[in-house]
């Protein structure tokens, strides 16, 4: 027996659909909107069409920007490259506040299991870039799990024959958790510890 309506099922549907978000909280989404007025719900939308058609890759780091360039990209001069496996990760590093260096996003991490490899990611974008550039550091910043350290591993490999120092980031955050979710604290101190592959 349905409990509300199919326009509040589609939309908890809609909510559902999203990263970690499940059904109950879908569903607290969704009466939210409902309870919102129509110039609200309005504002909500055109929040989302506009980070759509507004969003784009750097073409440099391939994080999320308004430009063809992102703003960190366009004021950083730096020798250090810090990657990562998603762009939330950069805004994870900046709020901890203490890396001033430049980044590359992967979009991902190597997966066998769901059918990820290295072609899949940005990796030969970050292999040129390093090879075009003059860069004396890269940090290997992808999540402390099982795909995080086989993507480390591999790009490590990849690097070192191009004598540019590799790193990696400290242990100060727990295997199986995500950088996304880690504390700011935490996250600086493992930036400051990082340890050379």
């Amino acid at each position: 027996m349905r409990t509300h309506t199919q326009s509040i099922e589609r939309l908890v549907n809609k909510f559902s659909s999203l990263g970690g978000v499940g059904k109950k909280t879908a569903m607290r989404y969704a009466y939210s909107i409902v309870s919102m007025s129509k110039h609200d719900v309005e504002d909500f939308c055109d929040a989302l069409i506009d980070v759509k058609n507004k969003l784009q890759y750097c073409s440099v780091c391939a994080t999320f920007a308004e430009s063809a360039v992102c703003e960190i990209c366009q004021s950083r001069a730096s020798d250090t490259v810090c990657v990562v496996s998603f762009p939330k990760d950069v805004l994870s590093i900046e709020r901890a506040g203490g890396y001033k260096g430049l980044y590359h996003v992967l979009h991902g991490t190597i997966s066998p299991l769901d059918g990820r490899g290295p072609d899949e990611l940005r990796i030969k974008e970050l292999l040129q870039r390093l090879q075009n550039g003059n860069f004396g550091e890269v940090i290997l910043a992808t999540n402390p799990d099982i795909e995080g350290e086989a993507t480390s591993m591999y790009i490590s490999r990849l690097i070192k024959p191009l004598g540019i120092k590799v790193s990696r980031i400290a242990q100060g955050i727990s295997m199986g958790s995500d950088i996304e979710f880690v504390d700011e604290v935490t996250l600086a101190r493992a930036i400051d510890n990082r340890v050379e592959f």
